[in-house]
């Protein structure tokens, strides 16, 4: 791991010896109705309500602690990092020194095997944690057990540090999904690797929040504290993450439905009989599904937020700790519903760190009218290269 992070954020290695910015004419000012800000000879101009905050004003807001200020003021730092090694133009040179750019000459490499951006990301997130002060265990994709940062830290995060990075070298957005539990005080008295696995196996209906971060055209923040989801888009202009929807509600029915429909001959005949009846319009939404699939859990899921429908992956794939739960926590604060096909996701015990399940996310009655059509659960799961 130091190898990695020697390789990327070694300045002579990774930057150009001139690195030319736009200077901002006049601070930008999100308190005020209108914001005016010049990069060279562009104007930009946007109209922003009197009452844009920040990310840390909208934490602060929720009067759960000073603590947890502090750490999301860690973990948005984290991300912005993490958006500007995503958006590195030198990642393919990281690939090649650490020498896993061909999977197929790597022993145990595969479709999950862990790429270089993953381990930095990770990397990134677990110091940033750290420095933080107010986590006690740290739950990462990238890690077979949990991370013991800290006794009197009050917090677990679990964590998939850059879901979506297989495809990064298409320039498809990717994502960091984190949920946050509180510590419990009750395992204090154990050793620290079973009390850390048994802080990241609580119910997702103990979180106390949870978040990601789409690094694509702009970079978003969407959070949740349980009384709402709210989205934030970095200005690199200021370095903030300004919100730029709040109270997101999905639609409680949408028109599009996000899988991976190549597999369709593997689906339960409950699931080929739900798309098969939407995409034509026979629905109990007289109107004709279209398809949008990225392959990009965050991406597919935020615009799936945002227009409503249903984005799923029927197979023992998702993992239940760190993309699931957080996940259906959001969806479920802005109104929709999570589920493995059948239950409600965040009623489903954790007995495992990395313990997958399939995963349907979305509108309240597209996922209704989904689960009505029986088992939409994949049992074969044959392999796919790609």
């Amino acid at each position: 791991m130091m190898q990695l992070s020697t390789l990327f954020f070694n300045s002579s290695l990774n930057f150009p010896p001139k690195v030319h910015s736009f200077a901002l004419s006049k601070p930008a000012s999100f308190g005020s109705s209108l914001c005016m800000t010049t990069f060279g000879d562009f104007r930009v101009k946007s109209e922003m309500g009197s009452s844009s905050s920040t990310l840390l004003d909208c934490v602060g807001r929720e009067n759960m602690g000073d603590d947890l200020v502090v750490l999301f003021a860690h973990l948005q730092y984290a991300c912005k990092r993490i958006a500007a090694v995503v958006a590195s133009p030198f990642n393919s040179e990281l690939w090649k020194r650490v020498g896993l750019a061909d999977s197929s000459t790597t022993p145990g490499a595969g479709r999950d095997a862990p790429k270089p951006l993953d381990i930095v990301s990770n990397e990134i997130i677990l110091s940033s944690l750290q420095s933080s002060g107010k986590v006690a265990v740290m739950a990462s994709e990238e890690d077979d057990a949990p991370v013991w940062i800290a006794d009197n830290g009050p917090f677990v995060v679990v964590t998939d540090p850059l879901d979506g990075s297989r495809n990064i070298d298409a320039s498809i957005p990717t994502g960091t999904i984190f949920g946050i539990y509180n510590r419990l005080l009750e395992l204090d008295h154990l050793p620290a690797e079973e009390k850390a696995l048994l802080n990241s196996l609580q119910c997702g209906t103990r979180l106390i929040a949870a978040g990601y971060v789409l690094y694509s055209s702009a970079t978003i923040f969407c959070v949740s504290f349980g009384s709402g989801s709210h989205a934030f888009t970095l200005d690199r202009s200021t370095g903030d993450f300004v919100l730029t929807h709040p109270t997101i509600k999905i639609p409680p029915r949408g028109q599009i439905y996000s899988v991976n429909d190549a597999r369709y001959f593997d689906w339960p005949q409950g699931l080929r009989q739900y798309i098969d009846t939407v995409r034509q319009g026979k629905g109990k939404y007289p109107k004709k599904y279209s398809a949008r699939y990225i392959c990009s859990l965050v991406a597919d899921l935020h615009r799936t937020l945002i227009y409503g429908g249903i984005a799923m992956n029927p197979r023992d794939h998702l993992r239940l700790v760190y993309e699931a739960n957080p996940l259906s926590f959001i969806v479920e604060q802005a109104g929709g519903r999570g589920s493995d096909g059948k239950n409600r996701i965040l009623s489903i015990q954790p007995v495992e760190l990395h313990q997958r399940l399939p995963l349907f996310l979305g509108s309240l009655e597209d996922m209704k009218e989904l689960e009505s059509y029986g088992d939409v659960r994949q049992k074969i799961n044959p392999g796919y290269e790609v």
